[in-house]
């Protein structure tokens, strides 16, 4: 099923009709056949949206979208209202009441699936991102709330030179807080400013349907398919409508351009975008939390293991070498009996600093243990990789980390140990961190600060076999 549909209304035959063209559509579908009981079925079964009628037997529709908002697990429900003949006055109390659309009936059917599925996309995309913010709050990871909201910045764009737009600017810049703008396609589509949150697209002139090229420019536009949309149109385009909203408009207005309408409309499109901009802004926190080490600011081990076997892979597919390079801190340990942990901490954020100063941009830098760092470095044969080891090896002693606190300084060194992959061998990128680890190893049982290679076969720079030295 694509969405699960509870159709409120108090007469039978309604809702049979539209349970069969819904359930045609692949929708899973409710019924109930008052407000109180659409209200109980909202709790018990949750819906992904309620298309209900405005004179319900019980309470009008107005009333049932009231009491819906004002349950904490349902606030954020689609509505669609279905109101028996086209009533203006009615149509902005419902709106204001919380309702998402008002339909007059007969209801055009076009439209209305149009409508379901732009409220359903976006109502399981923010789903998804609710779901990711609390597995973050669940992992301690909740930012702090938000402050003081500043007034958004909204687009205005007339696609038609015909269509006046300046005396409904002034009204909506009289009732609502928010920055209006008239612009023309081209400047919307070539910012030079800050983005608007919302962009106004108005097509109501003389050639219908010319503001979907637009529309369409917007959503696939890097910087802008954030933003939302709000679409303009009149009564009579109505496969314009249905397209404007299958090709990513958030908000639709079917008769003109209409400022008290969208004063009603405005509001709710904002606070979706920022709650949409908050989740997505935690998520993207979240990850780089989750593979990034807090110290250093390096990728950790849960992002280098993965991207080892990226790499491995693309090198086994295209015969290119890669090599790894597994460095580790001489007497860490004393350090840190010294001189303390706030002076250890100082010292492995220098290194990795130093560390990252002197590799090239392809290169993969992390921390993955302690004071273990490791390097992956994508084409790349034995005697680069052993200069790049040579290099880090020296840069680090040569240099000095001051100490927190009494401002002395203390030197380190490092010992690395290389791996190559092998050449016409798979090899799992576990097996060559393997090799390197044991390299490592050798180049602490040989009187640390060295270098050592890992005794196979591996690439030259020239991509040829070349032999290990001893």
């Amino acid at each position: 099923m694509t969405g699960r549909i509870l159709i409120a209304d108090g007469v039978p035959t309604n809702r049979i009709i539209m349970r069969v063209k819904l359930t045609a559509a692949y929708y899973e579908v409710l019924q109930a056949a008052s407000g109180a009981e659409a209200l109980l079925a909202v709790r018990r079964e949750k819906p992904d949206l309620v298309l209900a009628a405005t004179d319900l037997p019980d309470m009008t529709g107005r009333d049932f979208c009231t009491r819906l908002r004002a349950m904490p697990d349902a606030a954020d429900t689609p509505v669609i209202l279905v109101h028996p003949q086209p009533d203006r006055g009615q149509r902005m109390r419902a709106l204001a009441a919380g309702a998402d659309d008002v339909l007059a009936r007969p209801i055009d059917e076009l439209v209305l699936q149009a409508r379901l599925r732009s409220l359903l996309r976006a109502r399981h995309a923010q789903d998804e991102l609710r779901l990711r913010d609390d597995t973050r709050r669940a992992l301690g990871l909740a930012e702090p709330p938000a402050g003081l909201e500043v007034p958004a910045r909204i687009a205005i764009v007339p696609v038609q030179m015909d269509i006046p737009l300046r005396d409904g600017i002034a009204a909506m810049r009289s009732c609502l807080p928010d920055r209006f703008e008239e612009m023309t396609p081209e400047q919307a589509l070539h910012l030079d400013a800050p983005v608007p949150e919302v962009f106004v697209i108005v097509d109501t002139g003389s050639m219908s349907g010319a503001g979907l090229s637009l529309l369409t420019q917007l959503r696939t536009s890097p910087d802008l398919r954030q933003t939302a949309i709000v679409y303009v149109t009149r009564a009579d385009c109505r496969q314009e409508a249905a397209s404007a909203l299958d090709l990513g408009a958030n908000d639709l207005l079917v008769n003109g351009f209409d400022p008290e309408e969208l004063i009603l409309r405005l509001p709710k499109q904002i606070s979706r975008k920022r709650t949409a901009d908050r989740l997505r802004a935690n998520m993207q926190h979240g990850l780089r939390a989750a593979v990034t080490d807090p110290l250093t600011g390096l990728y950790n081990r849960r992002y280098a293991l993965p991207h080892l076997a990226r790499l491995s892979d693309r090198a086994a597919g295209q015969n290119r070498p890669y090599a790894l390079l597994l460095a580790d801190l001489d007497r860490f340990k004393q350090i840190n009996d010294s001189h303390g942990h706030a002076t250890g901490d100082a010292v492995l954020t220098e290194v990795a600093r130093r560390i990252s100063e002197n590799l090239r941009v392809a290169d993969l830098v992390a921390r993955i243990g302690g004071e273990e760092f490791l390097v992956a470095m994508p084409d790349t044969g034995r005697e680069a990789a052993l200069r790049t080891a040579e290099r880090l090896r020296r840069v680090i002693e040569c240099s000095t980390v001051t100490l927190p606190g009494d401002g002395a300084r203390i030197g380190t060194t490092v010992s690395i140990g290389v791996a190559l992959a092998r050449r016409g061998v798979t090899e799992r990128p576990e097996a060559l961190l393997d090799r390197a680890d044991r390299a490592l190893y050798k180049a602490k049982d040989a009187g640390r600060n060295r270098i050592a290679l890992a005794e196979d076969t591996g690439w030259d720079d020239a991509g040829r076999a070349a032999s290990a030295a001893p």
